[in-house]
């Protein structure tokens, strides 16, 4: 059987207890290289064949794969954050499927929900919005032209935009026309988890150049929109006048 584990996005403990599991057993693991925390290998078997997927091809990352499943062996392919977010896995799995290898995915903690832990804050905020878009500028990979970050940000959500800091410039004169404002928050958080995290919170105005004086060029999340800094309601789920089946009308907590 192969395993497709989201490691969470870089501190060790972030790993779900199914994922720590499944990866103390497994006897062949192959990790996504330094985006993967290497304090997770600690806990794999001392017997466990071990390979950094950096080095590797997709046609690499299969034929062990297929070799070993075949063999009887568990295999963790060991992924960043959560595997289903730009995680690549989607090929791994079309090919598996086509020669009938069985697969299962354990989901993790993605780096968006990590940063917004990093800096304390809701993305869902009552009277804000309701809405979070996960997404990236175009790079070497092509984004379809309805997802365009102009575009995207015209909706006025939350969005935590990903494998973009390196064209800060260009995502910040996207997210201006999208907006229509400059005084949008946004923070940065480079590393998100490790111990190394930083964090860089400004607005459209001047995020470009905070971002160049730290000389943060990857592993960096950017989240945008008004839940970073903004008046809210408060939420109705524990409001006292407001019921639901679990708590029937306004009670005094006492009675």
């Amino acid at each position: 059987m192969i395993y497709f584990i989201g490691a969470g996005p870089g501190a060790a403990d972030l790993i779900t207890v199914r994922g720590r599991d499944l990866l103390e057993r497994a006897d062949v693991v192959i990790y996504a290289g330094s985006l993967v925390s290497k304090d997770h290998l600690e806990y794999c078997r001392p017997d466990a064949q071990i390979y950094n997927s950096a080095h590797m091809t997709l046609e690499d990352v299969m034929e062990i794969m297929t070799m070993e499943e075949r063999m009887g062996k568990l295999v963790v392919r060991l992924h960043t954050g959560d595997p289903s977010i730009y995680g690549a896995i989607r090929e791994q799995m079309v090919e598996l499927d086509r020669v009938s290898i069985p697969y299962e995915v354990v989901p993790g903690v993605s780096s968006f929900t990590g940063a917004a832990a990093a800096i304390n804050r809701e993305f869902t905020l009552p009277g804000v919005t309701q809405t979070v878009i996960l997404t990236r500028v175009e790079g070497r990979t092509p984004v379809p032209k309805t997802e365009d970050l102009e575009i995207l940000a015209s909706v006025g959500a939350s969005m935590a935009i990903f494998l973009s800091i390196s064209m800060i410039d260009k995502v910040v004169d996207k997210l201006k026309k999208g907006y229509k404002r400059n005084d949008v928050p946004i923070a940065v958080v480079e590393r998100a988890t490790w111990p190394d995290e930083r964090i860089i919170i400004g607005t459209l105005e001047n995020i470009a150049d905070k971002v160049k004086e730290a000389n943060i060029t990857k592993c960096a999340q950017i989240l945008v929109g008004d839940f970073i800094d903004s008046d809210f309601e408060k939420s109705l789920l524990y409001d006292k006048s407001f019921s639901h089946m679990f708590r029937e009308g306004q009670k005094d907590m006492n009675d």
